[in-house]
């Protein structure tokens, strides 16, 4: 996909407080929005639930990354509290295939995400079931990992299989290697630490969107 490379924020808590927060911060510079669902099992860490969404009103377009065991077990909740897409991941399922199918059922687009060390080939099958592709470059479950570089090599593996696909990148994004993501073909960038861990979170949003469009402008000439 020929197209300008955004930036999309990631919030990932385990407080409910700060969860409201990072939400209201992130209406003030964004339309849309990620939140990272981790269950202390599929990944080390736990944040909140989709209960800790039950009290806020949420005035932009978001979706959920799943970092949890049984991911079909959440999608009725999410759907509820408002989720436009759900992302989840291959290594967490025996049957992804099914997972995509409840989701397309309840009226969500979805998103299929891999690790690191799991490789395109093993998702060949799925990427045109999909509406995007979600590459990991950390091991999940943290803010600020270390990025994992050798994952930039797997866009051009799905370009081959499929040139007009999605694809995210997840993990170690930071104003350093935003530009340089976007000039290999990543179509969305997902950013948690190095937005809301920043003094001025909105600004911090406002350069990594100009250095991801810098990217797309180096990628197309």
């Amino acid at each position: 996909m020929n197209t300008i490379s955004k930036v999309v924020p990631a919030i990932l808590t385990d407080d409910p407080k700060t969860l409201e927060t990072l939400i209201r911060q992130a209406e003030s510079f964004t339309n849309y929005m990620q939140l990272d669902i981790m269950d202390g099992k599929f990944v080390p860490s736990k944040s909140i639930s989709h209960d800790a969404l039950a009290n806020i009103d949420i005035k932009l377009n978001w979706e959920v990354h799943l970092m949890v065991e049984k991911p079909e077990t959440y999608l009725k909740d999410f759907r509820q509290a408002g989720a436009q897409k759900v992302v989840f991941h291959y290594e967490s399922t025996s049957s992804p295939q099914d997972v995509i199918s409840e989701i397309k059922s309840l009226g969500m687009g979805v998103g299929l995400a891999i690790n690191p060390e799991t490789s395109i080939s093993a998702i060949h099958s799925l990427i045109s079931a999909v509406d995007s592709i979600l590459l990991l470059a950390v091991n999940p479950g943290f803010y600020g990992s270390q990025f994992i570089p050798e994952v930039l090599d797997k866009v051009a593996e799905i370009r081959s299989i499929s040139p007009d696909s999605e694809i995210g990148m997840d993990g170690g994004m930071k104003e350093n290697n935003v530009s340089q993501v976007a000039r290999i073909g990543v179509d969305v960038i997902y950013v948690g630490s190095a937005i809301f861990l920043q003094p001025q979170p909105g600004e911090s949003f406002k350069r990594l969107q100009s250095l991801a469009e810098e990217g797309s402008r180096q990628r197309s000439q």
